[in-house]
């Protein structure tokens, strides 16, 4: 029977992480991002962990109810489009609800007016990635709707948000004039903003003129940085992850890490730290893989498949460009039989 792979995961240095984010973005605040049970590091200590951070995001309203549960001080917001019930659980939950549409915003009045409660919405504006978001043509009108329920105490408008697409910095230039104007209107018509969100990790760090008062940070709070990106000064990778040697032949060890585990089939010819150094991925199986041997293997070596790089092995964003994609893919991909084990 194969062993059990293990993602060790560093409770101070994910304080570090979100400490060195929030004095980069200051005075903008951090909303820590905890979508995907917190990128597959594990929602509840990451949220009891993060007793600095006041604002949370958490994409849908299933988490966010989860950390209401931890967090009763917390705002929460989720951002998900979202079903009748869920947004009677939202609303009584106290969660903050990103609305995008004008359906969902109809959904969300008339949710709230059956409760007889009031719901705190954040309107989104499409800048021009079209993930969703109500573009600038139809956003008179969707503020007008929104600030008439607003008069009727079904919904206060506390925030405006967007997503930038990073595609160059003279998009995203465009996008922040086209969020400008459309923040500008909605207080304008009388609404008493107290989050204004633009930016994620990447242009929240570098593109300081685009901060609002708050950024979405997700990634770089758990060390992963961008894609073609550099390190980023004072964040490090949170989590390392190794497995054991199951057995040892004359050119070739196996350890207990495979495919169904998580691991791409793609990143054959990666290279993973050994006791012996610096060694190649021969082959990825199902439960299982193949590293080139080194002096005095034996069963039992931990293998470093990524971490901090300290002992040469890559980080999740080199996987993940390594099979074209980014280093989220490879946190999340990791399955529930990698084995998560948090130490301070």
């Amino acid at each position: 029977m194969n062993s059990v792979p293990e993602l060790t995961i560093s409770r101070s240095a994910l304080r570090s992480n979100i400490a060195a984010v929030a004095a980069q973005v200051a005075p903008s605040e951090v909303m820590l991002v905890v979508k995907d049970d917190a990128y597959r590091h594990g929602l509840d200590w990451v949220v009891k962990a993060a007793d600095d951070v006041r604002w949370f995001g958490s994409y849908d309203v299933a988490t966010a109810l989860r950390i209401r549960a931890l967090r009763d001080d917390a705002r929460v917001f989720a951002w998900a489009i979202s079903s009748g019930e869920e947004v009677a659980s939202a609303i009584f939950a106290d969660i903050d609800l990103g609305v995008g549409t004008v359906g969902y915003l109809q959904r969300v009045i008339e949710t709230a007016a059956r409760l007889g409660l009031t719901a705190r919405v954040h309107l989104k504006i499409d800048t021009g990635l079209h993930r969703n978001g109500v573009r600038p043509e139809e956003w008179s009108g969707f503020v007008k709707k929104a600030m008439e329920a607003q008069q009727r105490s079904a919904i206060r408008v506390v925030g405006i948000w967007s997503h930038l697409s990073e595609a160059s910095d003279a998009d995203d230039d465009d996008s922040a004039a086209v969020f400008r104007a459309a923040t500008a209107e909605l207080r304008e018509a009388g609404a008493e903003l107290e989050a204004e969100h633009l930016t994620a990790s990447a242009a929240s760090w570098w593109r300081p003129e685009l901060r609002g008062t708050l950024s979405r940070i997700g990634a770089f709070c758990y060390g992963i940085r961008s894609g073609d990106g550099p390190q980023i000064p004072g964040v490090a990778p949170i989590a390392t992850l190794t497995a054991s040697v199951d057995r040892v032949d004359a050119d070739r060890v196996e350890i207990g890490l495979g495919a169904l585990h998580g691991l791409p089939s793609t990143l054959v010819g990666q290279s993973v730290s050994t006791p012996g150094g610096v060694r190649r991925l021969i082959d990825i199986g199902a439960h299982s893989s193949v590293v080139e041997s080194w002096d005095f293997a034996q069963v039992g070596d931990r293998v470093r498949i990524h971490g901090s790089g300290e002992h040469g092995e890559a980080d999740v964003t080199a996987l993940g460009e390594r099979i074209g994609s980014i280093g989220e893919e490879i946190a999340l991909r990791l399955s529930p039989r990698v084995r998560r084990v948090v130490v301070d």
